[in-house]
């Protein structure tokens, strides 16, 4: 499983240019400073350079390594483009200037138009506006596609159960996934193990029971997700209804699921709504002592992904990483 610092190693392999919404926000400079002397990226600040290059001078970037662009004096060059997107189209001219302004925006246009490879944000902005713009600028892989998240925790060495990194899915998005939408986060979340971890996914998708143990619309929901998924790659190493303990614990699953090839060794932990996922994953960070990085977002055509507006300095540096090895794997499969 890959380490944090394995990621990083990748992401050097081939750097890749990201653009930050927030540049005037002090911890998106420290971060685009570690970025560039990490060697993970090429990075665009959005936003007024004259304060920006000021405060770059002030983490100890005295080069212009970093560029910097402020939307609000370079619109022109994206606005017919953002103009004519769909989602916009009906606005009016003046109402697009004003949109494209907006840093969000105009990052996603960047990555729309190929001119970045990938956009972070949401240390200002809310994780609503970023999916929302996102989803109108970038757009989903399917049409109608959906829209997840998942965190990656990294376990601490001391870790006697889980070890290494895993993936936690949905504890950022969806509220109350129906069987369709459960399937369409585990088919993301097992790719985003595949190309940020190179893991190979032993996917649970997890209940208050295992297999048959209890009769309820909500343990028949995940039996419903779990033929989706089988129909739609029936190669994925998945089991459920699976309880979190026989999910990884080898003497439980012998004793709640002894013919399955996932339980006790599962890697992809699928949550049936955003409560326990949410929930579950700051226990394991605040209490476990997990390092988490999310909410990684799922679904969309390009690169693109939020950050908490509580995030310090190593969470976006460690979220600009993520979105480098994204636009990596996406370069692969073109």
């Amino acid at each position: 499983m890959s380490s944090i610092n394995e990621m990083f190693e990748r992401a050097r392999l081939s750097p890749k240019h990201i653009v930050l919404a927030e540049g005037a926000d002090q911890r998106v400079i420290d971060a685009a400073v570690n970025a560039v002397n990490e060697k993970i990226a090429q990075i665009t600040l959005l936003g007024n350079e004259k304060e920006i290059r000021t405060l770059l001078k002030k983490s100890g970037e005295k080069t212009h390594r970093i560029s910097v662009i402020d939307p609000v004096l370079s619109y022109e060059m994206l606005l017919d483009d953002f103009y004519n997107l769909k989602a916009f189209k009906n606005m009016g001219l003046e109402a697009a200037k004003s949109e494209i302004k907006k840093s969000l925006n105009f990052a996603n246009m960047m990555v729309y138009k190929g001119l970045a490879d990938g956009s972070v944000a949401g240390a200002v902005y809310t994780s609503k506006e970023v999916i929302l713009s996102a989803l109108k600028i970038i757009g989903t892989k399917e049409p109608d596609g959906l829209i997840s998240s998942s965190f990656i925790m990294q376990m601490p060495h001391n870790s006697e159960v889980l070890k290494g990194s895993v993936v936690f899915s949905d504890g950022g998005v969806v509220i109350n996934p129906n069987a369709e939408e459960l399937a369409q986060i585990t088919i993301a979340s097992s790719e985003t193990a595949k190309s940020l971890l190179n893991l190979e996914p032993k996917i649970a998708l997890l209940s208050f029971s295992t297999h048959k143990s209890a009769n309820h619309p909500h343990v028949n929901k995940i039996f419903d997700s779990l033929k989706l998924v089988k129909a739609i790659n029936p190669k994925l190493d998945i089991d459920g209804p699976l309880q979190f303990d026989a999910a990884i614990i080898p003497s439980v699953a012998n004793k709640k699921a002894s013919k399955s090839s996932v339980a006790g060794d599962a890697n992809i932990f699928i949550f049936p709504d955003l409560n326990s996922g949410n929930i579950a994953y700051k226990i394991t960070e605040r209490l476990g002592g997990a390092k988490a990085i999310g909410p990684i977002l799922q679904g969309l055509n390009q690169p693109a992904n939020d950050l908490s507006r509580g995030s310090d300095v190593e969470a976006i540096t460690n979220m600009v990483m993520v979105t480098v090895l994204q636009a990596q794997a996406r370069g692969n499969n073109n």
